[in-house]
């Protein structure tokens, strides 16, 4: 469980880079117990991979790492990785090639369509590959992102009634680069797609208490972000 370190770091030094390889370092560790082998010779995709953090722990453990993002803000350290230029909402995935395990932190709830994206995810990963997904669920205590908890007002008059009382303009505009998407919706999603299997589904920061998952109504709120491991049949 890291939900409360990464408070603590969000508090202190707000997302900083210590703060998404706290994330990164503990979602590798958790795809390993799931029983993919981590090292030279896997092919990794890190999709929506910001300044590549997380597919940086991969480069780490000796993986042939692709970074793949809509413009490339990759520090420095990884420039000298492969990185492919992608839209995810509009773009043909087939540039971006096929892989042992494909990582997606934190993108789907900025897709416009993240159901298009899910239906043709199966044709990233090599039969058997495995595709690491996670984001925040709209219902959860960070659903908002930086205008949170005010999105329980709704979509919309949440994010204006945070903006009047902060004085501040946020990040995200809802239906633009912010998208409501659910656990139970998602999962419904994946289970009508013939290709992909759900593998293990865990609250990301506490998946010891991945019970919660079971709880169609419930996870909603008390996930702070959901991670599934899908495979290809």
């Amino acid at each position: 469980m890291i939900i409360h370190r990464l408070i603590a770091r969000h508090l202190k030094h707000r997302d900083d880079a210590e703060f998404y390889v706290l994330q990164a370092q503990d979602a590798l560790r958790w795809i390993e117990r799931q029983g993919v082998a981590v090292g030279p010779g896997l092919r990794v995709l890190d999709l929506g991979c910001g300044h590549g953090q997380f597919g940086g722990q991969f480069v780490a453990r000796g993986c042939e790492v692709t970074f793949g993002d809509a413009v490339n803000i990759l520090h420095d350290e990884f420039r000298s990785q492969r990185f492919v230029e992608v839209n995810l909402d509009t773009d043909d995935y087939a540039k971006l090639g096929q892989q042992d395990l494909v990582i997606c932190s934190n993108v789907l709830e900025h897709l416009a369509k993240p159901r298009q994206f899910l239906e043709q995810a199966a044709t990233l990963l090599r039969p058997g590959g495995h595709l690491y997904l996670s984001w925040t669920n709209w219902l959860s205590p960070w659903g908002g992102h930086d205008f949170s908890p005010f999105h329980y007002l709704g979509a919309r008059r949440g994010v204006r009634l945070w903006s009047r009382l902060t004085g501040r303009t946020s990040d995200h505009t809802v239906f633009v680069n912010l998208f409501p998407t659910y656990i139970g919706q998602v999962l419904g999603w994946v289970r009508e797609l013939p290709d992909l299997e759900v593998r293990r589904v865990a609250p990301r920061y506490y998946p010891e208490f991945a019970f919660l998952m079971k709880l169609p109504l419930l996870r909603e709120f008390l996930a702070w972000n959901c991670a599934l491991l899908l495979v290809r049949r």
